[in-house]
């Protein structure tokens, strides 16, 4: 199991972003680009269903300081 490294406001904007990049790839945009935007939205959304960032691990950010896990 992944440690957790996300706050629930970081996992909510992640949230949303996934959802700001998923309606334009999928009724906007096309090509190259509505592809680029359907990954960010996949990345978006399952870094906020785990709630672990590999980014963040690599960096040393850890943004849920004084959250308990479930």
């Amino acid at each position: 199991m992944l440690p957790k490294n996300e706050g629930t406001l970081d996992r909510d904007i992640r949230l949303a972003l996934a959802f700001l990049f998923m309606i334009p790839a999928m009724f906007i945009l096309s090509g190259i680009f509505q592809i680029v935007a359907a990954v960010l939205a996949l990345v978006m959304f399952v870094t906020a269903a785990t709630g672990f960032c590999p980014i963040y691990a690599v960096l040393g950010i850890k943004t849920n300081k004084g959250e308990t896990a479930p």
